[in-house]
């Protein structure tokens, strides 16, 4: 009889990539938003980043909360986005 890690191992290598992603919701802070339609550009910002699936972005709080794929973008893609769109933005929390 073999080994159950090893078959545990040998069971994880045969699943496609996108089995072992992770959704995450992360909140990140966007204090530079000066006005109501700054949110717009933000969450379309956002949405373009691959693996970004919801985007809600808040004026009066000041933060974005993104749900994304972990496997497909990463936070510094996240506030590379807000940047780029002239947003700079920071980690607020990790949610899930």
């Amino acid at each position: 009889m073999k080994n159950p890690a090893s078959l545990l191992l040998a069971a994880l290598l045969c699943l496609p990539p996108f089995a072992l992603a992770k959704t995450q919701t992360v909140s990140l802070n966007v204090p530079t938003m000066d006005c109501a339609t700054c949110p717009i550009t933000i969450k379309a910002a956002l949405l373009k980043v691959p693996g970004v699936s919801k985007a809600k972005v808040s004026y009066e709080r000041r933060e974005a909360l993104v749900v994304f794929d972990d496997s497909k973008a990463s936070v510094d893609d996240l506030k590379k986005a807000t940047s780029d769109a002239g947003y700079p933005s920071m980690l607020k929390t990790p949610l899930k």
